[in-house]
């Protein structure tokens, strides 16, 4: 037998056949799953998930690597949670809100009393109303000593 024909008889054996068939299947899942993957992954972040979609599927494995160095940093999930914490971590430097000393749910701080323990949080200045520390021993605003 000439190694030509026995070469020959191989490429065009049904086994050889079917594993290059397979082979190409798989390539082809593999580059419309890089496509819906880059789709995805571009939604979440706010990139512009057509363009970035179309350029990984015309440029099967370039395309995807210059999105991935391309893509945003963060999901757009992400920044969001994080811009909403220092929202509550800046209210919560500024004094919007105090936490009550005996149930420790968080209240404001012009309250006299906690709404949820009745717990007695502040006096009020017997002249102008106004909102005093349970420690002052005069009221800051109209200079009334308090009883």
């Amino acid at each position: 037998m000439d190694p030509i024909t026995g070469m020959e008889n191989f490429f065009t054996s049904p086994l050889f056949v079917f594993f290059t068939s397979m082979f190409y299947i798989f390539l082809a899942a593999f580059w419309l799953s890089l496509g819906y993957w880059t789709l995805q992954d571009s939604r979440r972040r706010g990139a512009n998930a057509p363009y970035w979609t179309t350029v990984s599927l015309l440029f099967p494995v370039f395309g995807w690597l210059i999105y991935l160095i391309a893509r945003p940093p963060e999901y757009l999930e992400d920044v969001r949670e994080r811009e909403l914490e220092i929202k509550a971590i800046e209210a919560k430097l500024n004094g919007a809100e105090q936490e009550c000393p005996s149930c420790k749910k968080e209240v404001s701080n012009d309250f006299l009393l906690c709404p949820y323990c009745r717990k007695n949080l502040k006096n009020a200045c017997a002249k102008c109303s106004k909102a005093l520390d349970l420690k002052w021993e005069i009221c800051p605003y109209c200079k009334t000593a308090v009883k």
